[in-house]
């Protein structure tokens, strides 16, 4: 009889982790509220070239796992698509992971490290104060 191996501590998580490509379709339709795949394509190809035909594979598995939904647009014979969810738990259940795994469980870490290859500019550092102090209030709340 063989034992089942122990789960991870992400193994109540893996389902809200998505492929790459499946995470980019989704950013771009969260950005842009609704989009064909046209579009869609269009706004990937400086960094992720597809042809039409994977665009729409990836936006049927999406559709599949419930993350998207379509409808048929005004004209033609395309869909709209769109974001049926928000993406924060699968988004913070991936960076949960980065942080364990890359950088020692040490958030402070990850955050110095985005700014490694490039110095923050002014309206950056006023945002990431503006978090920090948000942060600290709901602390103090607690």
């Amino acid at each position: 009889m063989t034992r089942r191996k122990a789960r991870s501590p992400e193994a109540a998580d893996r389902e809200q982790i998505l492929p790459e490509a499946e995470m980019e379709v989704l950013a771009v339709l969260h950005a842009r509220g609704e989009a064909d795949a046209r579009a869609i394509r269009v706004q990937l190809e400086p960094y992720r070239p597809m042809s039409p035909a994977s665009v729409l594979t990836l936006l049927g598995r999406l559709e599949a796992k419930e993350l998207v939904t379509r409808r048929k647009a005004p004209a033609g014979k395309a869909f709209l698509y769109a974001a049926a969810k928000s993406t924060k738990p699968m988004y913070r259940s991936l960076l949960r992971r980065m942080v364990r795994r890359l950088f020692t469980n040490d958030p402070a870490r990850l955050v110095a490290t985005l700014f490694d290859a490039r110095t923050p500019t002014d309206d950056e550092l006023r945002q990431i104060r503006e978090l920090v102090e948000g942060l600290e209030a709901r602390r103090r709340k607690e």
